[in-house]
């Protein structure tokens, strides 16, 4: 897992006022958790977040924070991104949560899980993916979380599947998945033909209804006769 240098500024003040101050000077709020301590509120240079990120996209990485007050750098420690909440229109990043961690202690995340190839049983028979499991949580050190785990899904007809035990994990790394849980599968369309019945079908359907009749008329009294006057 790649490990980036990443300076970040102590802040003192919550709240939404605050934060879209922080916002407008081109820096975005955040907070660190974990580590057993308080959360700590800070701020990041949005320019270079974004730097890095464009530099490793698609990559999970490790941030080693720089925690800095005024000119002074006050703590430095690992840590990895929990959450990032975008803007609903520009889908900027408005805010991010850090989690604090130890590089020889094993964490538990999740790393979603990407597709490769087109299943033949989509592409010969009509068939759709369902794509059950899009994240898988593992449990390893930092320094061996995967960025993501990817399965070939070209020779999956219908009704066949990748479960949880087909996935190839890295050393190091387990999940705490049920081994049979299915991952991505493909399924049959849910509309059936519709198809005509034969004669003899059509016969046997309608032979309860003729028998009930003949029965009917053969239990009948017979009228009884007129009266001669």
């Amino acid at each position: 897992m790649e490990q980036v240098q990443f300076d970040v500024q102590l802040r003192k003040k919550a709240g939404s006022a605050n934060a879209r101050r922080i916002r407008r000077a081109e820096l975005i709020p955040a907070v660190v958790y974990g580590g057993g301590l308080k959360p700590t509120m800070v701020q990041a240079d949005r320019k270079i977040y974004n730097r890095i990120h464009r530099q490793h996209a698609g990559e999970s990485l490790i941030y080693h924070l720089n925690v800095v007050e005024g000119d002074k750098k006050v703590a430095d420690f690992p840590a990895i991104i929990k959450d990032i909440q975008l803007h609903p229109v520009s889908e900027e990043v408005i805010h991010i949560d850090f989690n604090r961690i130890s590089l020889d202690q094993e964490i538990e995340v999740n790393i979603k899980v990407i597709t490769k190839g087109e299943a033949i049983g989509i592409k010969r028979d009509g068939g759709t993916l369902d794509h059950t499991l899009w994240e898988l949580d593992v449990i390893c050190l930092p320094t061996n979380i995967p960025h993501h785990f990817e399965v070939d899904i070209t020779n999956l007809g219908i009704h066949d599947a990748i479960h949880v035990r087909d996935v190839v994990l890295p050393p190091g790394v387990r999940t705490k998945h049920d081994p049979d849980a299915v991952v991505v599968s493909v399924v049959g369309s849910t509309k059936e033909a519709v198809v005509a019945p034969t004669e003899e079908e059509a016969a046997g359907a309608t032979e309860p209804e003729v028998l009930k009749e003949k029965k009917k008329e053969e239990g009948e009294e017979p009228a009884p006769a007129a009266k001669k006057e």
